[in-house]
């Protein structure tokens, strides 16, 4: 059996994650009384989101993600539109929080090499996908040991062009 390096220690936060059921009341709330932003708004839906599998399963969703960056640390906004996804699992059973946090790899390999560490620990994919042509992400299940959802993949969309800029 070949051994799996461990990823690097500590891992790096690059994102946390809020599930929102209404996207423009959330972030005018996050803007007033936070003073966050602006924000990268993205509409996620095919053809730029693809490749999209939930629980193993091929499957299509549309979701809008409000990105920005909190000194340093990206925060995140996402309101399920449609489709199966494990953001809507979490509001139809917790309502509106925080939904995962990741750790971004930034490349194909790191990411892959993510994949397989978390894999012999256990921690199936729970969704994934592809955003254009150079971000891959998905979610591992690793709240049984850490008590939270975990994204990794090769890159935040933050770096690509948004559907718009709020405010």
């Amino acid at each position: 059996m070949t051994s799996i390096p461990a990823p690097p220690t500590p891992m790096k936060i690059t994102q946390i994650a809020v599930v929102v059921r209404d996207i423009e009341a959330a972030l005018k709330t996050y803007t007033q009384t936070l003073g966050w932003g602006p924000w990268s708004v993205f509409d996620y839906k095919p053809p730029l989101l693809h490749d999209t599998q939930v629980k193993g399963e091929l499957v299509e969703y549309r979701m809008i993600g409000a990105e920005t960056s909190v000194d340093g640390l990206g925060f995140e906004l996402i309101q399920p539109v449609s489709g199966p996804s494990i953001y809507q699992e979490f509001l139809d059973t917790h309502g509106e929080g925080v939904q995962h946090i990741a750790c971004m790899k930034h490349s194909e390999t790191d990411s892959s090499l993510m994949k397989q560490h978390w894999q012999a620990q256990g921690a199936e994919i729970l969704m994934s996908g592809r955003i254009g042509e150079s971000i891959e992400f998905y979610y591992l299940n690793t709240a049984p040991m850490l008590k939270f959802v975990l994204e990794s993949g090769s890159g935040h969309a933050i770096d690509l062009q948004p559907s718009y800029v709020y405010p």
